[in-house]
């Protein structure tokens, strides 16, 4: 059912106020008042984004004040936007007098000029050399990237136009990374819609949809998450969670807690460092991650310094014992001489440890900002999926996502190191350990 709001009402140059046939739910309401230049909305299926980016453009088009005003509604393929959008430009744009359509070219003209045209990605040069008032882009994540950067958004400039951009997820594409820096840009306006929150789509509806579906299909769908496409994700699922959840924030460093750090040492490949604190009641609380590569191990202990956090416990793997052929000394030997002592996590297998990295997420707290690399790469880390047999390997694939994904893995391993060391510090220890770091390395 929808709900009940003002009908849409244009006011334009040239023919009287009309009334468009539209009565828009709350959350699309919330969409038309909008007063951003450019936004990325993440809608679930049945939210109705197609309506309401129609209306938009109707809406935008009438009140427009300048000459010969141009609006665009580019979908993926220009017959997706033949058999989607068409029906609905003319059903509601048909309610102004004068407004002639154009089949052929998918084109409106309204009385005061303004000109509505649906367009295609699947030929982008056809879109250039065209200036617009405004436009909206549907399943950003099914387009050229270059259609917006190199075509859409130069054709949007003379005129200051705006840009809306609508979709549902799939997976980590154009489309996430639009909506990832939607998210930390204020002069953006960013909304995703989840069928669980919006209440268009009824409970028993849903219900039924989660029994036909595969769970990512269903998360993915409905719960718009961008990580249920990545098939075998060890940790994607459980990181989508967090972020509904509210628990991927701007997360302040408690100046009361230590901050813990989990390592990954690489040798000729990266190193990654999770900077972590936990509460006395058990919550962790993912305050930064640093990721480098090619670097010593004084590079990173300098990196420490720079934060001035005040330390508590610094975990890293087992083979940190491991000495080298050219010094004879280890790691540990090496890092203690620069003043950071490691405390060695527990060597667990492979799958003991992934499994503890699960049963801690649902506990964590994770900074947006200073984690988002490593948060990317605990979405993206997956096993490995056989096509021949049809079925996901022992062992996680080896890529860019690793590094982050063991450190982490090592902080869920040694998080009882680190709780005892939050709990039994006293001022007097926090002092001198602030002390130990205080003074300038020299490396």
């Amino acid at each position: 059912m929808q709900e009940t709001a003002p009908n849409m009402n244009a006011d334009p140059q040239g023919f009287h106020s009309v009334t468009i046939p539209y009565r828009p739910r709350r959350h699309q309401w919330e969409i038309h008042q909008n007063k951003k230049r450019f936004s990325v909305l993440v809608c679930h299926r049945r939210f109705g984004k197609t309506v309401a980016a129609v209306n938009e453009l109707i809406m935008k088009a009438c009140q427009n004040p300048l000459p010969a005003p141009r609006y665009a509604y580019i979908a993926p393929l220009y017959k997706q936007a033949k058999s989607v959008v068409w029906d609905y430009l003319k059903k509601f744009a048909g309610a102004i007098n004068g407004t002639t359509f154009h089949e052929t070219e998918l084109r409106c003209d309204l009385p005061n000029g303004a000109r509505i045209t649906l367009l295609g990605a699947d030929n982008p040069d056809r879109l250039r050399g065209i200036y617009l008032d405004g436009a909206v882009l549907d399943e950003m994540a099914q387009m050229p990237e270059r259609v917006w950067g190199e075509i859409i958004r130069p054709a949007l400039s003379d005129r200051l136009g705006w840009a809306m951009f609508i979709g549902t997820p799939r997976g980590h594409n154009a489309f996430y990374d639009l909506y990832q820096f939607a998210r930390s840009d204020p002069d953006w306006f960013c909304a995703m819609y989840r069928a669980s929150e919006t209440g268009i789509v009824g409970r028993d509806e849903l219900d039924a949809a989660k029994k036909e579906m595969t769970p990512e299909q269903y998360e993915q769908e409905f719960e718009c998450s961008f990580s249920a496409a990545i098939v075998g994700a060890y940790y994607g699922p459980l990181i989508a969670q967090a972020e509904k959840e509210g628990r991927i924030v701007t997360l302040p460093v408690e100046r009361a807690l230590p901050v813990h750090t989990a390592w990954d040492l690489g040798m000729s490949d990266s190193t990654a460092v999770w900077f972590f604190q936990v509460s006395p009641g058990g919550e962790i609380r993912v305050v930064d991650y640093l990721e480098d590569a090619g670097q010593g191990l004084d590079y990173y202990v300098r990196a420490l310094r720079e934060r001035d956090y005040l330390y508590g416990t610094h975990l890293a793997p087992h083979d940190i014992r491991v000495r080298e052929l050219g010094t004879g000394k280890s790691r540990l030997e090496s890092a203690k001489s620069l003043g950071v002592s490691f405390s060695v996590a527990p060597n667990l297998p492979l799958a003991d440890g992934v499994n503890a990295a699960r049963l801690i997420i649902p506990r964590c707290w994770f900074d947006q900002h200073k984690c988002a690399k490593g948060l990317e790469a605990l979405r993206q880390y997956r096993r490995v999926y056989n096509e021949r047999t049809a079925c996901f390997g022992a062992v996680p694939h080896h890529d860019w996502t690793s590094h982050a994904a063991d450190a982490f893995r090592y902080l869920a391993v040694g998080m009882d190191l680190c709780q005892r060391e939050s709990l039994g510090m006293t001022a007097s220890q926090a002092c001198r350990m602030y002390q130990q770091y205080a003074p300038p390395l020299g490396v």
